[in-house]
Parts: C-alpha cells; structure tokens; sequence
C-alpha cells in the first residue's frame, strides 16, 4: 500500500505560512517539486505515494491531475507572495514519481508554463523529469525538451532481468541505451541513471554487470542506493515470508565500493554519499537544494514542502487532492514547525552527506571535541577540523549515519 503520512499541527484553510516561514522568502533559493502518483504496475519494494489504474478506484483520472497540479502552483503563489514580495524565481523544478511520462508531454509542460507564468524560471533554471524506460519514446522527450525540461533521469536499477524480476520492474533493460540515445538526441542538457544495488539474490558479479551497462551509455549523472526493504510493501513480506533473504549490510558496502570504484574511474565523481556526476555542473541542483536546507514546494498528492523552517505534507489520495482544490482549499494535510534543535540535527545529517562537507562551527562543543577521533579512525578527512569543512572519507560514507552520532551526542 502507498506509505502512510506522518502526524502533525493543523494547517488553516487557505494554506497561509507563519510569518517566521515567509521572513527571507525570495532571498533563499526556491525549487518546485511536482509529483505525478501513477504507474503502471506496483514494483514490489516500492513505498512511494502511488497508484495503479487499480488502486485508484472511482473519481480519480489521469487525464484531470495536470489542472489539478496547476491549481495548487497558482495558490502556492498567493501564500509565497503574501508579505508583498513578488520577484520569486524558481531556481528548479524536479517531477517525480510515480512515474511522471504516463502524463502526456503537453500535460507535464502546462505544469511546467504555469510555475513559469507564476514565479518566472531562472533563465539557468534546471528542470528535470524521472522516467522509466519503458513509459517513454523519442518523440516523447522530444516534446519534454521543447517544453522547457533540461534534464531527463531514468529509473534503469539494473541491466539483469533476474534481478529486475525480483525488484518487480518490467522494462527491457536493452531499452536503456535507447532511451538515453534519444534524450541526447533531443537535447537534453544532462541525463541521469538511477540504480539500485543488494536486491534479494544480486551477486557481486550481477552489479559490476550493472555498473558497466550503465556507464556503457555515457551518463552525465548516476545515483546509487542500497535496497530498503520497507514495511508493507511486496517485497517486505516476501521477506518475512522466507522467500528472500534481507540485504546482508557486508554485501551492500561490498557493491557500495564496486561502485565507487568504477564510476570514479569512469571519470563520475561523488558529490553525495549515493550521487556521482561528471563535474560540477553536472550535480542535480534541485537535490542540492534538499540537501542544503532551501526552500521548496511540494505539488501534488503526499508531497512534501518545506519553506523557512515550516515543513507540510499533502493529503495522499488523488481524488482528496483534486476535491481540496476543487474546493478552494488548500490541499495540506499537517505541518511541523522546526525547532532550532530539529533544524541542527538535520542540517549535519544531510550537509555532512556532501562532498563539500560540514562547517564545523555548526556544532555545539560536544561534537566538535569527537572530530579529532573520528579523524583519528579514518572516517573524516585528516586536518579537515582546523582547515575548513568536514568531509567524509571513503570509510566515512558507509558508516555515515553513525558519524552523524558522533557530531550530535
């Protein structure tokens, strides 16, 4: 089933933010999430906020959610605008899945127009669309390129089909090579490849397969994560069911360090524990923004927003979604206001993610005194706590979580 939302406070009806959200709006990058809830078929270890033609039931259609997700773009302006600040530029714009290119190109641009019709696109503006493989054509990405999209990021998680079989995805893996060809050849500015490595039964061997198919196809971009089983999904009860094994946590630092291996040597540097990119301009920008704590709207159902410390989810049903907007209400479900303790946590937790690394006076005394020893043990950089940011080392990145421990006693 879809994943459930967290609990939280009340949002008022009209979606407005509490002033302490909107001090600095438009000072701060500002990037648009748009979510697009269906696919075709369920995979097994998915736990996103999405709906087969099956599950959706009645009074929920396809053909309706582009206006819908336009409604919510234009209310997000009245709230972003409400202290009289109207030079708002958005600095990217990421659809995600779901999968997005089950809409039509025109669908997905006049979401597109209306971010840019709203807040204006930065004239750099990165603008990117996940696809599957299989969801898409070349006249398709043809369209998305003249729509505005710049950069195109392809769910291939690997070139074996046993491996695809388990994970429960149903496109050809030789379809890769031939959709990233017609992204090239439709312009797009950066294309991407999203992996996935510890699937139940994937040898060392079955990865470096995937690793060599992937960078066979030249990519600009390529993301890496370990297989989560999570609970409530296919694969979870396959797994209590016996009839796979959970991801061993040695084999998946094993083809962690596979793949660090070959795609530096492929010239893909890491800029985040799970992203390697050809250079710098190759990062996904609107991951940076994540990542680096700016602010961002979440359109559509059960995503996420996050403006001056406010954080809020939206209702996670399609036709909840749609009726809210229908109804001149704003479609938030909760909101958290962050304390400056959450927003501390959660700075280190993913700042320290990045190549660029942590500022170390961020921390309070307590964490700055474990730095020396967890230089001393391999996991940070050596000197990095006199001379600037800490950055992880190699080491460092498998066992990151418990570095961030360290830094937050």
């Amino acid at each position: 089933m879809p994943s459930t939302l967290p609990l939280g406070d009340p949002v008022p009806a009209d979606g407005s933010l509490p002033a302490s959200a909107l001090d600095g709006v438009g000072e701060r990058p500002l990037s648009f999430y748009v979510h697009v809830p269906f696919c075709t078929v369920r995979c097994g270890y998915c736990d996103f906020n999405t709906y087969t033609a099956e599950e959706l039931g009645p009074g929920a259609s396809r053909t309706t959610y582009a206006s819908s997700a336009v409604a919510e773009v234009r209310r997000a302006r009245g709230v972003l605008t409400a202290t009289g600040r109207t030079d708002l530029p958005v600095s990217t714009v990421f659809v995600g899945g779901g999968t997005p290119t089950l809409l039509s190109p025109a669908d997905l641009g006049s979401v597109l127009t209306a971010i840019d019709e709203e807040f204006g696109l930065a004239p750099d503006a990165e603008v990117t669309t996940e696809s599957n493989p299989d969801s898409v054509t070349r006249e398709d990405l043809e369209a998305l390129r003249a729509a505005g999209f710049t950069r195109v990021s392809f769910g291939m998680q690997s070139a074996v089909p046993r491996v695809l079989a388990v994970l429960e995805r149903t496109h050809d893996p030789e379809r890769v090579p031939r959709v990233v060809q017609w992204a090239r050849e439709a312009g797009f500015d950066q294309v991407s490849l999203d992996l996935i490595y510890g699937t139940p039964g994937e040898t060392l061997e079955e990865w470096r397969t995937s690793l060599d198919a992937a960078l066979a196809c030249e990519p600009d971009h390529v993301s890496a994560y370990a297989l989560i089983v999570e609970d409530g999904t296919a694969l979870a009860r396959r797994v209590r069911r016996g009839e796979v094994a959970m991801p061993d946590d040695d084999d998946l630092a094993d083809k962690y360090l596979l793949a660090d291996e070959r795609l530096e040597a492929a010239g893909l540097g890491w800029y985040e524990v799970s992203n390697w990119a050809r250079d710098e301009a190759a990062r996904c920008r609107h991951n940076l923004a994540y990542w680096r704590g700016s602010d961002w709207w979440g359109v559509g159902p059960g995503a996420h927003s996050h403006v001056g410390g406010t954080r809020w989810w939206n209702v996670k049903h399609p036709v909840a979604y749609a009726d809210r907007l229908s109804a001149d209400l704003s479609p938030a479900h909760a909101r958290e206001v962050l304390d400056d303790e959450t927003r501390l946590v959660e700075r280190v937790l993913l700042e320290l993610r990045l190549r660029d690394g942590l500022d170390p006076a961020v921390l309070d005394d307590a964490g700055r005194a474990q730095v020396p020893d967890l230089v001393r043990r391999g996991l940070l950089e050596a000197g990095s706590e006199a001379r600037g940011p800490l950055v992880l080392t190699l080491r460092g990145r498998l066992l990151a979580d418990a570095v961030v421990r360290d830094l937050i006693p």
